[in-house]
Order: structure tokens, then C-alpha cells, then sequence
């Protein structure tokens, strides 16, 4: 399930690749970097990898985790007769002092709490206005 991957990178997980587009972050002085196509598809894809990747950074904050590096990557498919989603999967790096079992706190807390995640969970209407 790799179709329309994206990839999002900050701290020491920045993406070093010539085509990775980088954008100012509120929660890493260099910012975040983004290796994504430009379509729709892979923008869906991209806001559930930010979120998840700025949640990471919000909720290590809030439980005293240090983190130094973060990348995230997320990619899916679609039914090509309705464009409907098959689904999103992601996987996430993080570079940390912190003990695996903090680790796996604060990523089980991220899952839960994020917010375009949750969205797509739920699903949601779109309306032209």
C-alpha cells in the first residue's frame, strides 16, 4: 500500500533529498521538510503525515519527552471507479533518548489524539459553497 506516498521529515530526520520542499515549523527552528507529488491524493495523504508529525512534537512536549528527529510517512490507495479511499497507513521514526516503553506512550497518545486522523476516521461532508 504504497500508492501516493508522502514523506515528512524535521530535526534530525530532515529530508537531505534535492526535490524535499522545506516549510517553517512552530515546533523545530529548521523547520519540517516534505517529499510529496502535488495532487490531491497526495495531499490527503500529507495532512494526516503533518498532523501527525506536529502532534508528535506537541505531545512529547506536554509529557516531557525530548525528541530530536521525527519522519513520518503515509501513503494509501483509492478505488479508481468511485476515487474513494481505501485507506491511509503511516509509520513513524522518531529519534529519541527517551526508553522505548515513553516511546510508545507518547505514539499510542499521538494516534489517539490527532486531529486529521481523527477527521478521516469519522469521516466528513464536503460541499462546494
Amino acid at each position: 500500500m504504497d500508492k501516493f506516498s508522502v514523506v515528512v521529515g524535521a530535526g534530525t530526520r530532515r529530508s537531505a533529498k534535492d526535490d524535499a520542499v522545506p516549510f517553517p515549523h512552530r515546533w523545530t527552528p529548521e523547520g519540517v521538510t516534505v517529499e510529496a507529488d502535488f495532487t490531491g491524493a497526495h495531499l490527503l495523504h500529507l495532512a494526516a503525515a503533518g498532523c501527525v508529525l506536529n502532534d508528535i512534537y506537541r505531545e512529547a512536549d506536554a509529557l516531557g519527552i525530548r525528541v530530536d528527529g521525527v519522519e513520518v510517512r503515509a501513503s494509501g490507495d483509492f478505488d479508481e471507479s468511485t476515487w474513494s479511499s481505501t485507506g491511509i497507513v503511516y509509520a513513524v521514526a522518531v529519534d529519541t533518548p527517551a526508553p522505548p516503553e515513553e516511546l510508545t506512550r507518547l505514539l499510542d497518545r499521538v494516534d489517539e489524539v490527532a486531529e486529521i486522523p481523527r477527521a478521516i476516521r469519522a469521516g466528513a461532508t464536503v460541499e462546494r459553497a
